[in-house]
């Protein structure tokens, strides 16, 4: 006779499973579950007597066995809130970070809050970043774009959810789907690590074109910059997320384009995350 195992029992067992894998392994399994089911988290415990349907608790292990190897909670559940917003995500895109907030705060701190302005967001992925502007700034015009059409569907997905459609998208490599365009603002959470760093092994379930950015992991930053000055109004700004040992390296490459007013911003793990500057054109 097969024991079947309630709803309380089957969320101590998953924690027990990824206890070597997860910081949060109890939150992964009360996610999970309450995901599978189409519950709230919270219900879990009001109804943790209730039995798990054998169906469902085949389906459980096989999310808490992917998830043991790796593959992110955001993925499993097909969700992630950003800057208060709930996403949809899938392996096409790259799971939005809470580091990545610190940029949006910046960006959003750089122009006055009532001016028309436009706005470019390159690799786009999910469209956090370009959502979390257009959310707060309902009067700019936003672009963003991204290379990839699968990462593109998702965006505009996000966006049809959230009833923010001041947003253009464009498909293609960093500047080209906007050729003579120019911006007061350009943001990018581009590729940032070198195709050698160790950290890419807990990565690997995650889009590789939105996490390697080459040999040195500057590649892409450094290509940004270098075209970033032909598409940005007179004293227009250019805000980078990047490694947490590229802040120096990038505010150089700023300055020998020309940018000035560089300053750099940690995370709240005090780490240089997001660097910025103004391009001194006349």
């Amino acid at each position: 006779m097969t024991t079947v195992a309630t709803i309380t029992e089957s969320v101590r067992n998953a924690e027990l499973a990824l206890g070597q894998h997860s910081e949060s392994p109890r939150l992964d399994a009360e996610l999970l579950l309450a995901t599978l089911l189409g519950l709230p988290r919270s219900a879990l415990i009001a109804r943790g007597n209730e039995p798990v349907a054998l169906h469902d608790e085949r389906a459980y292990a096989e999310l808490i066995a992917q998830r043991a190897h790796g593959v992110p909670i955001a993925y499993l559940t097909g969700r992630r809130e950003f800057w208060s917003l709930p996403l949809q995500v899938s392996p096409a895109v790259l799971v939005p970070r809470p580091e990545t907030e610190i940029l949006v705060e910046q960006a959003l701190a750089l122009l006055p809050r009532d001016a028309v302005c436009s706005a470019l967001d390159l690799g786009t992925g999910s469209g956090a970043i370009a959502l979390s502007l257009a959310h707060e700034r309902p009067r700019w015009a936003i672009t963003a774009v991204d290379v990839s059409a699968a990462a593109l569907d998702v965006a505009r997905q996000n966006a049809h959810d959230l009833k923010l459609s001041h947003i253009q998208w464009g498909l293609g490599h960093w500047f080209d789907p906007v050729p003579a365009e120019r911006f007061h603002l350009i943001v990018a959470n581009p590729p940032y690590i070198a195709a050698n760093d160790p950290a890419l092994t807990a990565l690997y379930a995650e889009p590789a074109a939105a996490l390697i950015a080459g040999p040195t992991g500057l590649e892409a930053l450094s290509a940004i910059i270098a075209r970033a000055p032909g598409h940005l109004h007179a004293r227009g700004w250019l805000v980078l997320e990047h490694g947490i040992s590229q802040g120096q390296d990038v505010a150089q490459l700023l300055q020998a384009q020309g940018f000035d007013s560089i300053r750099t911003y940690s995370d709240l793990s005090g780490r240089p995350r997001v660097t910025l500057g103004v391009h001194n054109q006349h």
